[in-house]
């Protein structure tokens, strides 16, 4: 602007300068830890004896301007002005650069401002120098970077009106931090109460409103997933539809089921599997609706195995080659069959590990927040095979896919399979095919299965749709921010 000059911090400021005191001295020690972020983070100090930190440290006084020169502090803006420094005077962290103003030149939080802008800090640290993780901005960088000198009054105003916005931004975040907290907690209480549903009429009601407010209550995604997993587990407890008096029980069904095993294993068309306990008492988390009764997973699985783990090339699949399924490909809710790695042309595929539609994947190895995640293959590229740490099982005709693996995902069976789960890491845990068999679900009339699947479904898909709309509504939002910080700055 008219008034304005551009100079160099070099010409107008002393750059690392040293102090002399006395050794007795008491003055102030700053650690990089004392030194904040934001524009008005005030630093800590220690009090120390001058002689015990002249040597080995960086100097500083009241109203030099200290910024961070090694990464990430630097990127992480990492700056202040000192003050009110014991004895006038202190030392610290040698990851400072230090700029003391000549004269009566520079408004040290002017100085502040222009090392936390954006436009230097980006411009900084492509001058950064060294290794990664030790990369430091060089003094050479600081001193001769082109520096907007105001005249001294109006950087005064600027500071001023930087601390006056400032002040308003603080105001905002706490507004949004204490509004954030308080729809946290109704969006948690009134997600209690569909869990306290005593049935689907009771769920029907606190349904309605709910939905009278949808909108305004399910604004963000966090909010967006605790209603999913809300729902999910009035889907596995029998809440989320009506139960019907005219539909085949479970019990009935449960036998259909046996008879159907006995067949298969008479025929030889599948292995009797080891018998597993009876479901006790402890085992049972709620209380079942009439008609439904509990089973373990095993009750309706025909065939189970791994696939396996050759040593693949580290890209997918080219074309019409074949391909290895990774984890990935089942820890997300759906199926992903581009997420494989191709199988070197020097080995031959397995007819025994290929996938095929209507397969139940449960994944076997994974962190401990998607281990045991599990997807229903509906449709599948050819020449697909399982990786070890993907179990297949193939369930009986007489139950709905899609509910069993609502119920493998349901919070119930979350906490099952966490405390099963082994490994030493949170980063890795791994499950057993038994442990994913022995998995206790309360098991619908099949009518019903196929009911819940719908309903949820329908309720799925309004809560992604909405999860969509905020995306779209806070990338918008983004844009139009920074266009008009764009046409404040021109």
């Amino acid at each position: 602007p008219i008034g304005w000059e551009w100079s160099r911090l070099g010409i107008i400021s002393v750059v690392n300068p040293r102090n002399n005191a006395e050794d007795e001295l008491l003055t102030s020690f700053v650690p990089m830890a004392m030194i904040g972020a934001k524009f008005n983070s005030p630093h800590d100090q220690e009090p120390r004896l001058w002689g015990e930190i002249k040597t080995g440290f960086t100097h500083f006084s009241d109203g030099d301007i200290g910024v961070a020169k090694i990464t990430p502090c630097f990127e992480n803006s990492k700056a202040c002005v000192f003050s009110s420094l014991l004895g006038g005077i202190g030392a610290g962290t040698t990851e400072l650069h230090i700029l003391r103003p000549l004269g009566k030149t520079l408004a040290p939080r002017y100085v502040l401002a222009y090392l936390k802008s954006p436009l230097f800090l980006h411009v900084g640290e492509t001058k950064m120098t060294g290794t990664a993780g030790q990369k430091r901005l060089p003094k050479e960088f600081l001193e001769s970077n082109p520096f907007p000198l105001p005249p001294l009054a109006e950087q005064h105003r600027i500071v001023a009106k930087v601390d006056e916005l400032m002040a308003l931004c603080d105001q905002l975040e706490a507004r949004h931090t204490n509004a954030a907290e308080a729809h946290e907690q109704l969006v948690s209480h009134l997600l209690g109460t569909l869990t306290q549903s005593q049935d689907a009429d009771d769920f029907s009601a606190n349904w309605e409103r709910i939905a009278a407010h949808f909108d305004t209550l399910f604004s963000t995604e966090v909010s967006i997933d605790g209603l999913k997993q809300t729902l999910l587990q009035l889907a596995v407890m029998g809440k989320l539809v009506p139960q019907d008096s005219n539909d085949e029980s479970a019990i009935e069904l449960l036998k259909k089921l046996q008879i159907e095993k006995s067949k298969l294993i008479s025929d030889g068309r599948i292995n009797k599997e080891k018998i597993l306990k009876a479901i006790g008492s402890g085992e049972k988390l709620f209380s079942l609706p009439i008609g439904w009764t509990w089973i373990r997973l095993s009750d309706l699985v025909h065939k189970s195995g791994a696939g396996w783990s050759p040593s693949c090339e580290s890209y997918p699949r080219i074309e019409n080659g074949w391909g290895v399924l990774k984890v990935s490909a089942i820890s997300w809710g759906k199926f992903l069959p581009n997420e494989n790695k191709a199988l070197p042309a020097s080995l031959d595929a397995r007819s025994d590990c290929v996938v095929e539609s209507g397969d139940f994947l449960v994944s076997r190895a994974n962190t401990s927040e998607l281990v045991a995640r599990s997807v229903v293959v509906e449709e599948c590229p050819s020449k697909l095979m399982l990786s070890d740490k993907i179990v297949r099982i193939r369930l009986s005709s007489l139950c709905n896919k899609f509910f069993i693996n609502l119920a493998n995902l349901s919070p119930f069976s979350r906490r099952y399979y966490s405390l099963v789960a082994g490994g030493t890491s949170s980063s890795m845990k791994n499950v057993t095919r038994e442990q994913i068999l022995n998995l206790v679900i309360g098991m619908p009339p099949l009518a019903e299965q196929h009911r819940i699947v719908a309903k949820l479904d329908e309720i799925m898909t309004l809560c992604d749709q909405l999860k969509s709309s905020l995306t779209a509504a806070s990338q918008l939002q983004q844009k139009l921010a920074e266009v008009m910080v764009e046409h404040a700055v021109a």
